[in-house]
């Protein structure tokens, strides 16, 4: 079963699938128990149930029959009960969270947002792993960028050109962001 429950509640947000999964419910199976149970016309009950069957929310048999597939609810609950946690952002704001959920999966960038002001939400998290006040060879920042991104030599360039770095001799250190002063 490939429906998860983020997928349901998309099905469930459009009315006329609702009204179509609340017929099969009660005990409509073919689309002419589905029109008449819902006073939908016959284009949006077949719409419907045609993405209904697609989703897996619901089977469609070769006598025209329908049946709504109430374990794939079920799966989905536990499903979603039993995901990784998503990635928290505390202490940002909801626009930097999801800037940061859109961008950092698994705690690595899955890519250098183009935009400036989302790449700056980007690098001020970061910017976080570098101590206030430690210098850092090219190197060292290089490996702890790997971390983050393979492209190493744009993470440097972009936390320096926006002020986050600075260098000289070959040594980083940092030079903005945000700090934490809760402790």
């Amino acid at each position: 079963m490939g429906t998860d429950a983020a997928a349901i509640v998309g099905h469930l947000a459009h009315p006329d699938r609702r009204r179509v999964l609340a017929a099969l419910m009660l005990g409509a199976s073919t689309a002419g128990d589905v029109k008449q149970a819902t006073d939908l016309g016959t284009r949006a009950v077949m719409t419907s149930l045609t993405r209904l069957v697609d989703s897996e929310l619901v089977l469609h048999d070769e006598d025209d029959h329908y049946w709504l597939v109430e374990e794939a609810f079920r799966q989905a609950v536990i499903d979603a009960r039993s995901a990784p946690p998503r990635e928290d952002h505390e202490g940002v704001s909801a626009d930097a969270a999801r800037v940061l959920r859109a961008f950092v999966h698994d705690g690595r960038l899955v890519s250098i947002p183009a935009h400036h002001a989302k790449r700056l939400v980007v690098l001020d998290l970061i910017v976080q792993d570098f101590e206030p006040g430690h210098r850092y060879s090219e190197r060292k920042v290089n490996a702890m960028l790997r971390k983050w991104h393979d492209d190493t030599a744009a993470l440097r360039r972009y936390l320096v050109d926006d002020g986050l770095l600075d260098r000289e001799a070959g040594e980083y250190w940092r030079a903005g962001g945000s700090f934490d002063v809760s402790s």
